[in-house]
């Protein structure tokens, strides 16, 4: 893949090996070793190539005319297994069951900052004009801005038995209530068995409320009172060449560092590879402030020291200077308000099948399958896709009439629709072509 079309997340760098295989991409979120997630920016720097071959028969010589082998969903389950436990240590994750009520819904109000911007002024050089210097941001930003720190206890498969490790990380959050409430990216914390905030001189250990991993938006909550919140802005209000100052924590020991730039663009469609294979899609703000390891979960502010963006990522191409990413606030807080209130992201789409690509013949062979394609693997009971008539063995033709070339393309047109939106879904099965319609459901976390 073109390395100039190539983004990561700004990465809290947990739990994997630092090495980039010679991608030219290493980890930017912090000071750790998680496997960096790669950003594919469509646009005139090259077309993405797809991440699987398009769909076109395996010749079956001797079986011209007989019925196909119906796939085998043990054989594949078995065969996913062996890579999954071939290819990484697992661990489970951080997340920790969410806070359900009234009491525990976030109300984000503008904060009477007339004291703390008055010692703003006091403490820095204005500039004139109507909005503050970069000085005067600093100082009224930097007490709600926080440094984060992570363990997981790993265990390399090195040996029979096992080895345990504690491997940690770092990153950033921004204090979102006076009662210890806040924000960070879900890569910074997901995975981790503790988490650690320090605010001033004290440390906090810190709970995961609820962390989205699509979104890349976590919540978390220290047992603290008193604190600095940030005033929240509104994203929408954005203008490209706007001057905005970053705070994090890059490196994950240089706690309260300030940067400057502009807002480069608004709503840039980034498409992340996660490190399960999956892909996801974020309309991100880009900025040239400089953006190191350990910035994740750090804060993106305007002029007039509001809470505009959550920083989540950044390029390492070759060449490539001043290209950074962060999560419009209006988005992230709307998923903070779903994940405090339902303890998930509520009205995403749910299919209810797995599926697997079919890329090779020697795949091809192994599954018991005549054709290149998208299998499903499993249909969860109950599900859309079970009450339309999926089942394991069907190739997934093409989805609302759009082909099915690739396994990021089923996520991508479901993605597109809600809970509760019908799809219809052609599958080839037993040398027939059919289709259903399905009605898509709920993702919950128990499905």
């Amino acid at each position: 893949m073109d390395k100039e079309n190539k983004w990561e997340y700004d990465y809290s760098s947990l739990y994997n090996s630092s090495d980039n295989g010679g991608t030219g991409y290493v980890n930017a979120g912090s000071s750790g070793s998680n496997a960096a997630n790669q950003y594919d920016v469509p646009g005139d720097g090259g077309s993405q190539p797809p991440r699987t071959p398009e769909y076109r028969p395996v010749p079956d010589p001797g079986i011209p005319q007989k019925k196909r082998r119906r796939i085998s969903v043990g054989r594949i389950l078995r065969s996913v297994l062996a890579l999954v436990l071939a290819a990484a240590v697992g661990f489970a994750g951080g997340y920790a069951g969410s806070m359900v009520g009234e009491r525990n819904r976030l109300v984000i109000q503008a904060s009477d900052r007339t004291e703390q911007l008055e010692e703003a002024l006091a403490s820095s050089t204005s500039t004139g004009g109507d909005n503050l210097s970069t000085a005067q941001v600093a100082a009224l930003v930097t007490p709600s801005v926080v440094p984060i720190t992570t363990e997981a206890v790993v265990y390399s498969n090195w040996s029979w038995f096992g080895q345990r490790q504690v491997e940690s990380g770092a990153g950033s959050g921004v204090i979102i209530s006076d009662d210890g409430y806040i924000l960070t990216c879900a890569h910074v914390v997901d995975g981790a068995d503790n988490v650690t905030v320090q605010v001033g001189d004290e440390s906090y250990t810190a709970a995961i409320i609820g962390s989205d991993s699509a979104s890349d938006v976590a919540v978390l909550k220290i047992e603290a009172e008193g604190l600095t919140p940030a005033v929240v802005g509104d994203s929408n209000a954005l203008a490209v060449g706007e001057e905005v100052v970053a705070v994090g924590n890059p490196l994950g020991n240089l706690s309260g560092t300030v940067t400057n730039g502009i807002v480069s663009a608004l709503n840039r469609d980034v498409s992340i590879e996660s490190n399960d294979g999956s892909v996801l899609h974020l309309s991100l703000i880009q900025t040239n402030a400089s953006i190191s390891p350990g910035n994740s979960g750090g804060g993106l502010f305007n002029m007039a020291g509001e809470l505009i963006g959550i920083v989540n990522a950044k390029s390492d191409a070759s060449g490539a200077e001043g290209l950074g990413f962060a999560i419009p606030i209006n988005s992230a807080i709307a998923i903070a308000q779903d994940l405090l209130e339902n303890g998930y992201v509520s009205g995403r789409p749910y299919l209810g099948i797995t599926y697997i690509a079919v890329t090779d013949a020697s795949t091809a062979q192994q599954l018991g399958v005549s054709a290149f394609g998208i299998y499903i693997v499993e249909v969860s009971a109950g599900s859309g896709a079970a009450q339309a008539g999926l089942e394991p063995g069907d190739r997934i033709v093409s989805i609302d009439g759009a082909e099915i070339a690739a396994r990021d393309d089923v996520s991508a047109i479901v993605d597109q629709h809600a809970a509760g939106d019908v799809i219809s879904i052609t599958v080839a099965r037993e040398g027939q072509m059919i289709t259903v319609s399905a009605t898509l459901g709920e993702q919950t976390p128990n499905n």
